[in-house]
Order: structure tokens, then C-alpha cells, then sequence
């Protein structure tokens, strides 16, 4: 296990990386260490071919209560400064988590706010304790939302539901994120880690580079129109078959049994 000041890297069997928001005095509030090491995490897991799955986490009773405000919102600024600090700030977060190659779980343990509900909702999939919420707390700051959050979140729930989410900044507590469909899974708190352990599992045994293609194609469906999505579509099946793992799951088809994939 890797450690550093603000998050925790371990390497588990089957090409599990698992890395945890480690600030729990601070409920996980990102500064720019802990958002830089994570970036360059996940911009190593994908292209690192050992590493088939990512589980993000956090540590103690939060998963992430958004960036970290302790250096206070005061000073003169330039125009232009705001801007040019998100985009290198946490909009890159959120982008490496979107653009990771291979699948990244979260293992949703707590209460997420501001840009900590992007940073969950950027991953592929989210299994939430009963315990955990999300509550988007920009308008409540008098800000407009960011890390993705305009994006993300009608993607998710459609525009009405986002700006409902956005204006009013109420905490949405696990069960009903499943429902509106911010998370896959909720389960209760002492079941998270054994069902995380679990997808991760599954994940970690699949076909790697289908995964990426197929998660590039379901990101940018939105934003393009029917050919273009189709020429993608084909375009990644062309790629995916020259992989080892789409040709032995075609020997397995054929021969009636279990694929077995390594990832490449």
C-alpha cells in the first residue's frame, strides 16, 4: 500500500486498485495534493495494463464534502482567474475519473457535497450505504455549480430534476439517489465493502478494453447525433476484435464454455 498525506493507494489481487480520499479530520475536502495525486492515479491505472478495476472511496464517516475552502474565497482576482482555476482545478478531477480506461467503482460510504457528488457521479457505477447522501450545496454558497455538475447531472436525472437538485441544494439521502437514479445500488453500511468486493470482482475478471471502448461510446452519446454514434459503435467494435479478450470469448461461445479474459 502507497500512502501520501491526503489519499491512500493499494494494489489488491486481480488487479483491484483501490484508492481512498484520506482527509477524514476534513471530511475528505479535496485540496490541490490530494486532487493532483488523484488525477495522476488514474491517468497511470489507465495505462497500466495490471490494473482491470478502480475502486474510489473515502475515508472515516464522509466520502467527500467538496473542495477544500479553508484558505478562505478572499483576495483580489484578476478576470479570468476563477475560470482558469476550475478548469485546471477540478473540472481535470472529474475528467480523469469520465476518461479513466478501465471501470471505476464507488464505494459511496458517506455523505457527499458540492464537487464530492461529481466526483461520485463521474464514476461508472456507485454502490451507496443506506447512511450515505448527496447534497449539491453550491446555490446555498451563493455559486454556480461546478466540477461538472451543469453536465453531469441531467445526464443523470434530466434538466428538470437538475435544476431542482442545483436550485434548492436538499440533501438526498441514499435510497432515494437510487431512485432517481444517481446511484446503482444501496445497501446497508456493514454490506458496502463485501458488495463492493464483489462488483469489483466481476469487473476485474471482464473484458478490459471492451470495457473502455463501451464506456467512451456511453459518455459521448449524448452529445452526438445518431450517424456519429453508430460510426463510433463501429468504429470501437472494429478495434475491440483485434483484442485477445474478444477473441477468446468468440472460442468460448463457440465452445460452450465460460469466457476467460485477461484483460487485453
Amino acid at each position: 500500500m502507497s500512502v501520501s498525506a491526503s489519499l491512500l493507494v493499494e494494489r489488491g489481487d486481480a488487479g483491484l486498485l483501490r484508492l481512498t480520499l484520506n482527509r477524514p479530520e476534513a471530511l475528505n475536502a479535496v485540496t490541490a495534493e490530494l486532487r493532483e495525486r488523484l488525477i495522476a492515479e488514474l491517468e497511470a491505472a489507465s495505462a497500466d495494463p495490471q490494473i482491470r478495476v478502480v475502486v474510489l472511496t473515502g475515508a472515516g464517516r464522509a466520502f467527500c464534502s467538496g473542495a477544500d475552502l479553508s484558505g478562505g474565497a478572499g483576495g483580489e482576482r484578476a478576470a479570468g482567474d476563477v475560470a482558469r482555476m476550475l478548469r485546471r482545478g477540478v473540472q481535470r478531477m472529474v475528467a480523469a475519473v469520465l476518461d479513466c480506461e478501465k471501470p471505476v467503482l464507488c464505494a459511496l460510504n458517506g455523505v457527499a457535497a458540492g464537487v464530492g457528488v461529481q466526483l461520485a457521479l463521474a464514476c461508472d457505477l456507485v454502490v451507496a450505504a443506506e447512511s450515505a447522501s448527496l447534497v449539491q450545496v453550491f446555490a446555498k454558497r451563493g455559486l454556480v455549480p461546478d466540477g461538472g455538475a451543469a453536465w453531469l447531472l441531467p445526464r443523470l436525472v434530466g434538466p428538470q430534476r437538475a435544476k431542482e437538485l442545483l436550485f434548492f441544494g436538499e440533501k438526498v439521502r441514499a435510497p432515494d439517489a437510487e431512485r432517481l437514479g444517481l446511484v446503482n445500488r444501496v445497501v446497508p453500511a456493514d454490506e458496502l465493502e463485501k458488495t463492493v468486493a464483489d462488483w469489483a470482482e466481476r469487473l476485474a475478471a471482464g473484458p478490459t478494453r471492451a470495457y473502455a471502448l463501451t464506456k467512451a461510446l456511453v459518455n459521448a452519446s449524448l452529445d452526438v447525433d445518431r450517424a456519429t454514434a453508430f460510426e463510433a459503435e463501429a468504429t470501437a467494435q472494429e478495434i475491440n476484435m483485434t483484442t485477445r479478450d474478444a477473441q477468446e470469448g468468440v472460442r468460448a461461445f463457440v465452445e460452450r464454455r465460460e469466457a476467460r479474459f485477461d484483460g487485453r
